[in-house]
């Protein structure tokens, strides 16, 4: 019930007006006072919740001695919300859009919550026109898969760099899997994921690997872009370095000299 109440209260409903409302639903034709009883809405507010409630054309009373209340069937409240949003959403796209000046190359957005930053990579994969690049780990590669996959359909071109251990593929793919995944998580101080679009946007994003927090910014800024693009291809070309030479080899390169493990790492030890 908590989720319903929720929604309706997306649509202007307090909580009291969106649990009389459904206590109609359920009880109709009732008194304000029954009703203040069946919902737990207090008796000294249910009459003016009640009025809010007809007001917006949700409620009725019925000819009746006490005044009963009755509520706009459901479907059809829910037809006139649809409408009037729809209507509101026609008149701002006309209206609001052209007051919208274009906006700098080097603005950056920043976002945070798992969810909002999922969701703003999600509708930048659909702005794609060209070319998609990823760095990504679990379990943010199997919520961005379906809408790549959907893309890769369209003709995009996909290259992604995926870390841990993940039997997925999107696009032209390279697993990080040649050297230790603590390695990059603790010198990145989390999951870093990079997606850009097109060479012309970007969004890099660091996610805390026991998902407890997470934090992006998204960017046009032409450096940012170019950074991050060039963060990409180095990590790819590396990875299929190491795969010809053999990790052994590539890995004993920087594990024997102090400042690449520096590098690599970032942890800064000290000759002996």
């Amino acid at each position: 019930m908590d989720k319903l109440y929720h929604e309706l209260q997306r649509f202007g409903f307090s909580k009291y007006e969106c649990q009389a409302y459904v206590g109609l639903l359920k009880n109709a034709p009732v008194t304000g006072y029954e009703l203040s009883k069946r919902t737990g809405v207090p008796r000294s507010m249910i009459y003016e919740v009640l009025g809010k409630l007809m007001a917006k054309g949700a409620v009725f009373t019925t000819p009746s001695e006490p005044v009963k209340y009755t509520p706009l069937p459901a479907k059809n409240l829910i037809e006139r919300l649809r409408k009037e949003f729809e209507d509101s959403f026609d008149y701002l796209e006309e209206n609001l859009t052209s007051l919208d000046s274009d906006q700098e190359a080097d603005v950056i957005w920043r976002i945070h919550a798992q969810d909002r930053i999922i969701a703003e990579m999600i509708e930048m994969l659909h702005t794609a026109e060209s070319e998609l690049w990823i760095s990504a780990w679990e379990p943010q590669v199997s919520q961005l898969k379906e809408t790549v996959d959907k893309r890769i359909a369209d003709g995009v071109h996909v290259f992604s760099v995926l870390f841990g251990k993940i039997d997925i593929e999107m696009g032209v793919t390279l697993h990080h899997d040649y050297m230790a995944i603590d390695i990059a998580e603790e010198r990145t101080n989390g999951h870093l994921t990079i997606l850009a679009i097109d060479n012309s946007e970007v969004m890099i994003a660091n996610f805390s690997p026991n998902g407890s927090d997470a934090w992006a910014i998204k960017t046009k800024d032409p450096a940012l872009v170019l950074v991050a693009m060039e963060y990409m291809r180095h990590d790819i070309m590396y990875g299929e370095i190491t795969k010809s030479f053999g990790s052994e080899k590539v890995n004993s390169l920087w594990q024997s000299n102090l400042d690449l493990t520096h590098i690599v790492t970032g942890k800064r030890l000290k000759y002996k």
